[in-house]
């Protein structure tokens, strides 16, 4: 400390732990009035509600073993009148045969719609979806993956019954499966960050995107919005762009409650998670440009956080008791706020690795982030 008085003015001494303050006030901002949001909501269960006849979507690329484990689970929902358009997108595997079969058990729930591969054509999960949007009978549409299986036969009451009064966009959650490893831990830690945003924002009347493992909007929406026309160029945004560029304040509703999620197989190496997260940073430079400021400052604000800590934590480490308070301070309501998300999005077990996982997860989204963002994306999904 001695060594920066000859260096600088006094009033400039501690700046960086002014700057820490100001970062502090931030977190603690988005901690307590954004996150805080879906901490004090109060779930409802919709399956009271009034049940309009459903459309579920699931476009499926290649998916014989997943729709052999996943299928039945959907097909079975206790719900009065819905079908199931599976739409089978170019697979060069066993899939067709499979949903033959199903077919032939579910004759009156499941309808299939193929696609066949064109020499001049690549098709992309958007033209999937919108061929099964295309063809599907019902107003209200439901979707989700090959991969995905609802929590249980209950998983559909709740989404279509949040569609009364006249809600045109639903979004839900949908966890991963729990696995052993650091690296699932860190997917679900990420998976239920992005949700309680994603949520949080939405219940603030200012939903900015949705996952489409458990998302539902009306047909007429689709075509009111003319699709994905304003963002067919790139591959991904079948889910987050639809719902940035359509909600409105009042056409949005979550729906979490436990019987409303849908569980999915989740990355098992590092490398497919890495291509995952790239895809879904290639989407993000279309949002509404509110939304973008939005996340980039709370992205740039937790990452700036960490790294001025660290710097003040070199410079004055006589003052290491206020540096570990403040650390202490954005901690301790994490977990005050947290505690009661987790619990609403079933991942209460990640709550004790929060520190790690808090720390690991905003420099990996960042850095892949960076180096992602501008990238032309190739993979269907």
């Amino acid at each position: 400390m001695a060594q920066l008085e000859h260096v600088f003015p006094y009033f400039l001494q501690y700046s960086p732990l002014g700057v820490l303050g100001v970062l502090l006030l931030a977190q603690l901002y988005y901690i307590y009035f954004v996150y805080g949001k879906l901490a004090t909501y109060r779930v409802a269960t919709y399956q009271q509600s009034v049940q309009p006849p459903v459309s579920i979507i699931i476009c499926a690329h290649n998916e014989q073993e997943n729709l052999k484990t996943f299928l039945p689970s959907v097909l079975n929902q206790h719900y009065p009148t819905f079908e199931i358009i599976l739409v089978d997108d170019c697979s060069n595997d066993d899939t067709p045969w499979i949903l033959k079969e199903f077919a032939l058990t579910y004759p009156d729930k499941l309808r299939i719609v193929e696609i066949k591969e064109h020499i001049r054509l690549k098709n992309t999960k958007k033209f999937a979806v919108t061929m099964g949007i295309k063809a599907a009978k019902h107003e209200h549409l439901v979707f989700t993956d090959a991969d995905c299986q609802p929590v249980g036969d209950n998983w559909l009451t709740e989404m279509a019954g949040a569609f009364s009064d006249d809600k045109e966009i639903i979004l839900g959650y949908s966890p991963y499966f729990k696995t052993k490893g650091f690296l699932n831990k860190l997917i679900r830690f990420e998976t239920s960050h992005t949700a309680m945003s994603y949520l949080a924002y939405a219940l603030k009347k200012n939903a900015y995107m949705g996952v489409g493992r458990n998302l539902a909007y009306t047909r007429s929406l689709f075509f009111k919005g003319k699709g994905f026309n304003k963002h067919m160029h790139i591959k991904s945004g079948d889910d987050d762009l639809f719902v940035n560029h359509n909600a409105t304040k009042d056409n949005v509703r979550i729906a979490i409650h436990p019987d409303s999620h849908v569980y999915s197989q989740p990355k098992t190496t590092w490398k497919s998670y890495y291509k995952q997260k790239a895809r879904h940073a290639g989407a993000s430079v279309l949002y509404k440009n509110r939304h973008k400021r939005t996340l980039a400052s709370q992205l740039i604000s937790s990452v700036l956080f960490y790294i001025i800590l660290i710097i003040c934590a070199a410079l004055y480490p006589e003052l290491w008791f206020v540096i570990l308070a403040i650390y202490a301070v954005r901690l301790v309501s994490q977990f005050i706020v947290f505690s009661k998300i987790y619990r609403k999005l079933a991942v209460r077990d990640l709550l004790l690795w929060l520190p790690l996982l808090d720390l690991f997860y905003y420099f990996y989204i960042c850095f892949n982030g960076i180096l992602n963002r501008r990238k032309q994306q190739r993979s269907w999904k």
